[in-house]
């Protein structure tokens, strides 16, 4: 049986399991693994992160480190980004896609050493990534190792959360920018410790040992609380990464879909040195784009109540102009929200007439430019 396949067949848990039901989590099934949905209001939680701080088990996100003197050199060979010009200590955003373009999925990459990387991949992708760079890795004096095993991540978002994490760690928190990571020591264990997120919070995650894991968090907990942090779930994740205007994989971006179809061809790096899988067919993914615009993506604020969900319909004029990618209630704003895909002649923010077809019924939708939400600085 594959690792795939069992994975399927049998949710997997995380470090932090017994202390999710301990705590009374709601669990669900997300790409094989068993994760806390919600520990009770999904929109108390949301309104943490955004004003004091939430605390998320990320353990089922895939880890796989990439070490050798040639590491660079493979991965600006697998990925679209130029990895070797990375700075030890710090991460990028990149996406690793098909030899035809599509994304396979999007990755967040940290330069450890000058010749160790981890790289992160979405939980239900994996498996895809860790195989297509053992495959691309032949030729390249690099050695790619799975280390899904060998990481609990634990992440602690929002405006409270530095605070929170300087009583805990000795690590110079105030000299980590964003997308970077330094190794250090939180609540007296060894942790790679991250300024990522994906919450549009300032926030931090943290890399350390499964049998680390409960320590962490509890200790993060007795921090947090006296300030209003509180444990999240996967349901406010979504919620809080859709006001942030952030793709989530399987929504915003596929296989069917390459980085210039999904409006972040900034990833892609045409000007490093060799070759890279996909070159030719995203250098002509981009000269289509800039005379032929694909749909583009925007949001849409509904002036009524009911919720767009991922599939319905964007209609204007009586025809269909797009697709719903993601929607959901937005806490923040107070009204339904969506990320979709639609025709760029409807795409400039206010674009008038346009609706989303919730079964039947054509409700309307302001256009408005991604983000929803942008924190103040």
């Amino acid at each position: 049986m594959s690792s795939s396949s069992s994975v399927s067949s049998f949710p997997r848990t995380t470090a932090l399991d017994a202390l999710h039901r301990s705590l009374g989590a709601t669990m669900t099934d997300f790409a094989g693994w068993d994760m806390p949905l919600r520990y009770g209001s999904e929109r108390d939680e949301h309104l943490a992160v955004r004003t004091k701080a939430g605390l998320f088990d990320l353990s089922h996100m895939g880890e796989i480190t990439v070490t050798g003197a040639e590491a660079a050199a493979l991965l600006d060979f697998a990925l679209v980004g130029n990895i070797g010009s990375v700075a030890v200590g710090r991460a990028r955003y990149t996406m690793i896609c098909r030899a035809d373009g599509g994304i396979l999925d999007d990755l967040i990459v940290y330069r450890l050493a000058e010749t160790e990387y981890l790289v992160v991949a979405n939980a239900g992708n994996a498996q895809i990534v860790l195989d297509a760079l053992l495959e691309r890795a032949d030729g390249f004096d690099a050695v790619v190792r799975d280390d899904r095993d060998a990481y609990a991540l634990i992440a602690v978002q929002g405006p409270e959360s530095p605070g929170i994490l300087k009583s805990l760690t000795d690590a110079d928190l105030d000299g980590l920018k964003y997308y970077a990571g330094l190794p250090g020591t939180v609540a007296g264990v060894p942790a790679l410790i991250a300024r990522t997120g994906y919450t549009g919070e300032d926030g931090f995650e943290l890399f350390v040992a499964p049998g680390d894991a409960e320590k962490v968090w509890q200790a993060l907990t007795d921090a947090g609380t006296p300030v209003g942090l509180v444990p999240c779930g996967l349901s406010c994740r979504d919620t809080l990464r859709l006001e942030a205007g952030m793709p989530l994989y399987g929504h915003e971006l596929t296989t069917a879909l390459t980085p210039f179809d999904a409006g972040l061809g900034r990833v892609v790096k045409f000007d490093k040195a060799g070759d890279f899988v996909g070159r030719a067919a995203l250098r002509e993914a981009a000269e289509r784009a800039s005379y032929e615009p694909p749909r583009v993506l925007v949001g849409l604020i509904a002036e009524g109540r009911r919720v767009p969900r991922a599939g319905y319909p964007v209609v204007a004029g009586g025809r269909v102009i797009g697709e719903v990618t993601s929607g959901a209630p937005s806490p923040t704003l107070g009204r339904p929200i969506a990320i979709a895909y639609v025709d760029s002649a409807h795409s400039a923010p206010g674009t008038a007439g346009v609706g989303v077809d919730i079964r039947g019924s054509h409700e309307p939708y302001e256009v408005v430019a991604l983000p929803f939400y942008k924190r103040q600085k």
